[in-house]
């Protein structure tokens, strides 16, 4: 531990020396009296300080923890000789909160475990710790500051929003799964009926049609498959005000579609197409959720001006017949042209745009006010040319729930003509 003096000390000292000087200079004792106890205070103060050589230990209840709970933080404190005061600071970033005191002040005999309740208030990868104390001498003449404690990692994942409307894919894979294919084979769901051929298995004929034809017709199912999805996350820019942003509701929406989605048994990847470029396979299981949200945790703005495109990704990144959800605010170029370049190459594109018209206020000038209609004009026509090309484009604005932008493009495909890529 660092050792601190007070300014006392020095001062006390000071003025001890000065009436010692004094009194031996003029030959009055009452100076040498006057300053007796400074000097005695300097002298004991000097005698009884010693280091408290203060430990600790910082463990948590727990390392994953959702939006709106709390992890309790256990701090173990020991000190061979006791302290009669230790100050202790457990430094948090700002959305993570502890309702109680930070600091606390405690008395420490050998050994006492403070319980530090602390409140997860968003979404993130934070690192709890170290711990920062202060102890002081009786007389406050020395004090010792130490950073002390590993520190502890701590992930707080993004609440789920309750999602009952899925996209269901132009093609599924050839895996099975939980996806009703329009493809005609062998399943459960109804599809239609044909002419009986050799081959064809006697429990698939449908006898009330052959009995009213006069021959032998067969029913057809559509096989249940899986899905490939890709969670496409434009990361090249964050609109925000406060503590929520078009970021914030990027990964809270990512969140919600991958847990959705692995639910159903289909395949999830991610590609977070920005700054700083990364990606994850599609694959299923509970621990590909794991580990896309572990990845979602870690998504940040990097400002970068580099031109990318498709194809610096790897090729397995983007399946054949893939769903390719794309979350976006709409404001970089080089995403809406990469995303514009994935439909040219015949992917199935969803484009969710992350509207960041809430969070950004006009000014209060007549340039500022046309600035903010030719932006607004110039987000219409990007719409347009997506729509011209087939892709559904659905605005999400904050405060919206997410199921309604899964039915409008829901409705958009039932009611919209394809488009040829």
């Amino acid at each position: 531990m660092t050792r601190l003096d007070s300014p006392r000390v020095v001062a006390y000292a000071g003025l001890a020396a000065f009436g010692l000087i004094a009194g031996l200079v003029v030959g009055r004792v009452e100076l040498v009296a006057l300053a007796a106890p400074f000097a005695l205070a300097a002298v004991v103060g000097a005698a009884l300080v010693r280091d408290p050589e203060i430990s600790a230990a910082i463990a948590l209840d727990r390392d994953r923890a959702l939006e709106g709970e709390d992890v309790h933080v256990s701090v173990e404190l020991s000190a061979p000789a006791g302290a009669d005061r230790v100050e202790v600071f457990l430094p948090l970033p700002s959305e993570l909160r502890v309702p109680e005191g930070n600091p606390r002040a405690v008395a420490l005999s050998k050994s006492r475990t403070l319980d530090v309740a602390v409140q997860c208030e968003r979404w993130g990868a934070f690192a709890i710790g170290p711990l920062l104390l202060r102890s002081r001498d009786r007389l406050g003449f020395h004090s010792w500051e130490a950073q002390i404690g590993a520190a502890r990692p701590l992930r707080v994942y993004p609440s789920v929003e309750t999602v009952r409307t899925m996209l269901a894919p132009l093609e599924t894979q050839v895996f099975i799964g939980n996806q009703t294919s329009r493809a005609k084979s062998e399943g459960i769901e109804f599809a239609d009926i044909r002419g009986w051929v050799p081959g064809d298995r006697v429990r698939s004929i449908n006898w009330r049609a052959t009995a009213r034809r006069g021959e032998l017709h067969v029913n057809q199912q559509h096989p249940e498959r899986n899905t490939d999805v890709v969670l496409f996350l434009d990361t090249f820019t964050d609109v925000r005000t406060g503590g929520r942003g078009t970021l914030d509701m990027t990964v809270r929406a990512a969140t919600s579609l991958a847990h959705r989605y692995l639910e159903r048994k289909d395949r999830v990847g991610v590609v977070s197409f920005g700054g700083y470029l990364s990606w994850l396979l599609p694959a299923s299981g509970t621990r590909q959720l794991y580990r896309i949200v572990d990845s979602l945790l870690q998504m940040d703005i990097v400002l970068s001006f580099a031109r990318k495109g498709i194809d610096i990704l790897p090729p397995r990144t983007l399946p054949p017949k893939a769903l390719v959800l794309a979350l976006t605010p709409l404001l970089d170029a080089r995403s809406a042209g990469a995303l514009l370049d994935l439909r040219a190459r015949g992917f199935d594109l969803v484009v969710i745009e992350v509207s960041p018209v809430p969070f950004v206020r006009p000014g209060s000038d007549e340039l500022a006010k046309l600035a903010y209609r030719l932006w607004r004009l110039s987000r219409e026509s990007l719409r347009m040319r997506y729509e011209q090309a087939g892709v559904p484009v659905v605005e999400w604005v904050d405060g919206e729930p997410l199921n309604v932008v899964l039915e409008e493009v829901t409705a958009f495909r039932r009611h919209a003509r394809p488009a040829r890529a």
